[in-house]
């Protein structure tokens, strides 16, 4: 089994339904605040509030859940390495002499 990945690309319903959060979670809150202000049967924020908590867990348990039918995966490409001519202080060995510009620097401090 695939790892799921969501891809902008794909038409499946999980991948759809992976933006509604903040949509769902601003009407909820819209709601909620047009309950109180029209003061329907004494509902307060304070009492309605849990409406919110049970929009955020029906929205995470729909992109949990929903069905991935003719996902698309995304491509990922993978890991490369670039090439050793391109890395400082790496190139193409030439000879086997070595002059004083290309020796490495020793790390011993010297007190004279």
């Amino acid at each position: 089994m695939e790892i799921y990945r969501s891809n902008r690309n794909c038409g499946c319903i999980r991948c759809r339904c992976r933006g509604i959060m903040g949509g769902v979670v601003l009407m909820t809150l819209g709601f909620m605040f047009l309950l109180d202000e029209f003061h329907v049967r004494d509902l307060d924020f304070d009492r309605t509030m849990p409406l919110l908590l049970i929009a955020i867990g029906v929205v995470l348990l729909l992109q949990r859940t929903a069905s991935t039918d003719g996902h698309v995966q995304p491509y990922v490409q993978p890991y490369a390495m670039p090439p050793a001519a391109s890395m400082p202080g790496v190139g193409p060995q030439t000879g086997s002499t070595t002059d004083a510009s290309s020796a490495a620097p020793t790390s011993e401090v010297r007190h004279e």
